[in-house]
């Protein structure tokens, strides 16, 4: 089962790697040249756009030319987009080539989550997402730590981003597997998904208002807190694997109790500590260190939190439209967090980005609290178990053992 995946595994592993050094080497890199708060959050935003773009055009440009060509071209164009920001230092430029990299990565996504759907089979599912997920979460920080190799200040950074994305093809373009199916496009119903699950509906779109802030602007904050380069990768990372590390015992626990408890719970815990790590100024770098920790082991399981309870009321046969139209919306969320934290940090400092957070996730957890009060609804008999799902493109949930619609593969 693992040789059949190898190729576009392997590809997964160096292309997520370079997205994990580009995420968070950008924003420090941009604090360097003089870019201004409210730039910096821009360039987050416009990546989330063009990852909105992607989820919804990509299964079209794979239907058009197939899996390995679409691999081919998009990671071709990331490489390119990433050389050329060193070439245009410029907010406005930066900005355009940021939505251009969004876009290519999400139609990445897609192409190697739909191909991951269509080999596996129905009883291997789990088990290909978890080594999927794992070889993601596990590259995304080795990404991470590789700011440490060089100084930013340096073209060094974008040369090697740049290696990754193209060796990323590499594995892919030498397969000698058939293409796959192509994916079919997944719908957004916005209403239709606020009437399934407010609070599935409310937490995506929170927790995409908090994670495109942190991500976007993380780094910036624990630069201006006075922590040198090894503790920004510190910073983050560590938020990272807490995020990763918390999502299956909260998973678990939501499995026996009622969802919208734990989802309370939990966005409580994120508003503490994220509201410690606004007010907390010139502490230690082991205290800020660890409190990334705490938000980033509360705030990151919300989605999946998220994305279960909504999944506890859905027909089988629309999980994937239906867990499609949340990842678009914590995108919409992701897009627009940036842009107002970056405003409030302009205006009130860089400890507004987590009483930005605070604000938020205080709002989701007093939202779960009163549906939990006022409205009391059953879950469906056959209630699925929790599964931690990456925020990456509509495509993986076909492969989310949960769903209903790749047990055939769509070869019928």
């Amino acid at each position: 089962m693992i040789r059949q995946f190898a190729a576009v595994l392997l590809g997964t592993a160096i292309l997520v790697a370079g997205s994990g050094l580009l995420n968070i080497f950008l924003p420090v890199r941009a604090e360097i040249e003089g870019f201004s708060t409210f730039e910096i959050g821009a360039l987050g935003a416009v990546y989330f756009a063009g990852f909105i773009a992607g989820c919804l055009s990509g299964p079209h440009l794979i239907r058009r030319v197939g899996h390995i060509r679409t691999f081919a071209v998009l990671s071709g164009v990331g490489a390119a987009t990433v050389l050329a920001l060193v070439f245009v230092i410029d907010p406005i430029a930066w900005a355009v080539l940021r939505l251009v990299i969004g876009f290519a990565i999400s139609g990445l996504y897609t192409v190697i989550e739909s191909w991951l759907n269509d080999r596996a089979r129905p009883a291997h599912r789990g088990t290909v997402m978890s080594i999927y997920t794992v070889i993601g979460l596990g590259m995304l920080m080795v990404g991470q730590f590789l700011l440490i190799l060089h100084e930013p200040s340096g073209f060094e950074h974008f040369v090697f981003i740049a290696m990754l994305f193209a060796l990323a093809l590499v594995p892919v373009s030498l397969t000698t597997a058939r293409n796959p199916r192509r994916p079919p496009t997944v719908g957004l119903d916005i209403p239709g998904l606020w009437r399934l699950s407010p609070v599935g509906f409310v937490g995506s779109l929170s927790v995409g208002l908090v994670n495109g802030s942190f991500w976007s602007l993380g780094p910036v904050f624990a630069q201006r807190g006075g922590l040198d380069l090894d503790s920004v990768v510190y910073f983050i990372a560590g938020a990272t694997l807490a995020g990763a590390l918390a999502q299956w015992p909260l998973g678990r626990l939501s499995d026996r109790i009622d969802r919208r408890r734990v989802i309370a719970a939990v966005a409580v815990c994120a508003a503490a500590s994220g509201a410690l790590l606004g007010v907390w100024q010139g502490v230690s770098t082991a205290s800020l260190i660890a409190l990334s920790v705490v938000f980033g082991g509360s705030a990151m399981p919300l989605y999946g939190l998220s994305i279960a309870h909504a999944n506890d009321f859905v027909d089988r046969t629309r999980f994937v439209a239906t867990a499609g139209g949340l990842l678009l919306l914590y995108g919409i969320g992701a897009s627009l967090g940036p842009v107002i934290a970056s405003g409030l940090m302009a205006y009130f400092g860089s400890s507004a980005l987590f009483l930005f957070t605070t604000f938020i996730h205080a709002g989701l957890a007093a939202f779960a609290i009163v549906r939990t009060m006022v409205r009391s609804r059953p879950a469906a008999e056959d209630r699925a178990d929790f599964v931690a799902v990456p925020r990456t493109s509509p495509t993986l949930y076909e492969l989310d053992p949960r769903s209903e619609s790749g047990t055939d593969n769509g070869r019928d």
